[in-house]
């Protein structure tokens, strides 16, 4: 790795050449004292960060964060049972072609139950990459996180309450589907980590659809709706909205809008009671809005100026 202009490569000390007694033999030198003004001028070593940020400290660090993904668990895991116990009559997954005006479900019939879940922060916690990004402070990159997906498998960890949750489902004849956006070209290593993860087996084009399986590319609609073609699907958990509808994330919508839309109508109704979040103050779609998107002109404060002492 090379950090502006460090690298890390060692460069080898020249060796000092003796000749005595008409014989060349050589020894290693012992390098000279660098003089303090060529020192100053000197770029300072990579060094980590004093701490990592502080999305990563609560999601990854917090038992704050254990405790809310917990819950979400178990009620999706209450829910879930529930539902299979009164069999609905429409899937969680919007209808192909809806709109966020005039929703509708895929109907459920007498399909086979499942959930399905994003699997990156939902139910795997990408430590391995994390500490990475967080430790050299680079943006993403695809082609680091593609060499992630094909050799981090072993440096993952489950969601707290992750584990238990999938096993329950099944143990409910409910079966888990991941539906992620990691790349089909990485099928094998994606159900590598879902293993390693403790999560079980995931079989790629059965329960385990990833971006490439479709033209759509990061958008999940189009997988989802040929699960639902399958399965009544009872239960979504994701991290992002995009886990649960690309209509939230239209081009053109505003931070207000968009979380207006989630917040208020038909879709406040399913949080919770169908689509469960976990949180994930690190990266995504969520990230994003200036102080005028998140502080209304009437809810500003400032010190008064005769508190200013």
């Amino acid at each position: 790795m090379k950090i502006e202009g460090v690298s890390s490569r060692i460069i080898a000390l020249p060796l000092a050449v003796a000749m005595l007694g008409g014989c060349a033999t050589s020894q290693q030198t012992r390098p000279a004292s660098t003089p303090p003004a060529q020192r100053a001028m000197m770029p300072a070593p990579p060094s980590l960060p004093v701490n990592p940020s502080p999305g990563m400290q609560y999601l990854y660090g917090s038992g704050e964060a254990a405790a809310l993904s917990i819950g979400v668990f178990n009620g999706l895991v209450g829910y879930a049972q529930a539902q299979v116990a009164k069999r609905p009559a429409d899937s969680v997954v919007l209808a192909e072609g809806v709109t966020l005006d005039a929703p509708s479900f895929a109907p459920c019939g007498d399909k086979p139950f499942a959930a399905v879940f994003d699997v990156d922060e939902t139910l795997v916690a990408n430590l391995g990459y994390e500490w990475h990004e967080g430790t050299t402070g680079q943006a993403y990159d695809s082609a680091v996180w593609d060499k992630w997906e094909k050799t981090g498998a072993d440096k993952v960890a489950p969601i707290p309450g992750a584990v238990p949750a999938v096993n329950a489902l099944r143990r409910m004849g409910v079966t888990v589907v991941f539906n992620s956006n990691r790349l089909a070209a990485n099928a094998g290593h994606t159900a590598d980590a879902i293993r390693a993860a403790g999560l079980g087996s995931a079989v790629h084009g059965e329960t385990l659809f990833l971006a490439g399986d479709d033209s759509t590319g990061s958008k999940k609609d189009g997988r989802r709706a040929v699960i639902a073609a399958k399965y009544c699907v009872i239960a979504l958990g994701g991290d992002q909205l995009g886990d649960f509808s690309d209509l939230f994330n239209q081009d053109g919508m505003s931070v207000k809008g968009r979380r207006s839309e989630v917040a208020s109508g038909w879709a406040a109704r399913l949080w919770g009671a169908g689509w469960f979040v976990l949180p994930n103050p690190v990266y995504g779609s969520a990230l994003k809005g200036g102080f005028d998107d998140l502080f209304p002109m009437d809810k500003r404060w400032s010190v008064p100026p005769e508190a200013i002492k």
